[in-house]
């Protein structure tokens, strides 16, 4: 696993064989962080990645200066191989909290400035993942949330909808619920 830019940019890791996740690919990656930074600075923000396996997307924006990365993911497995990432980079905004991203969403009330989720594709809830996130505490007017998902998925339907992006089989929804402070 390599991190493209940033303060740890072309460090690699060694991801363990056991590691049951589907990362998201070198291409896809930098191409969504090249559409993110665009439209979003990832400096001094908190960021929020849900179902984070490897951890590519966690460090990446750890990497690119978010002031607070939060990791979320059930598997003992990749959330110790996360843990022993953020071990040799001795890097103290990342969090990684091993559980349920549907429990952690029913009771997250900090909110997030940039939400990445990346759930399996075969998850039985895949479909309704995007509309709890957008429910969710985690989101505040102004967040960034972005869905990681295959071709099959269409989430243009859903508040806050702003732009699909698809690189190769890798698909992105993005969403920005309106500030109403900032339209008034």
């Amino acid at each position: 696993m390599r991190i493209i830019r940033g303060k740890y940019g072309k460090r690699r890791f060694d991801v363990p064989h056991n590691i049951t996740a589907r990362p998201t690919t070198d291409f896809a990656k930098e191409n969504i962080f090249n559409v993110i930074e665009n439209i979003e600075d990832i400096e001094g923000k908190d960021v929020l990645d849900l179902f984070a396996g490897t951890g590519a997307i966690s460090l990446e924006f750890l990497s690119r200066g978010a002031k607070s990365v939060t990791a979320v993911e059930m598997s003992s497995i990749q959330a110790n191989f996360i843990r022993s990432v953020k071990e040799k980079l001795n890097d103290e905004a990342l969090r990684i909290i091993r559980g349920d991203v549907f429990k952690f969403l029913a009771s997250v009330k900090k909110p997030y400035d940039i939400i990445f989720a990346d759930p399996p594709y075969d998850h039985p809830r895949f479909a309704e993942i995007p509309s709890l996130i957008l429910s969710s505490g985690a989101v505040k007017p102004g967040s960034l949330v972005i869905i990681e998902h295959n071709a099959s998925h269409d989430f243009s339907s859903l508040p806050g909808f702003d732009q699909h992006r698809a690189y190769g089989s890798v698909n992105f929804s993005l969403f920005r619920l309106p500030d109403p402070d900032l339209e008034a």
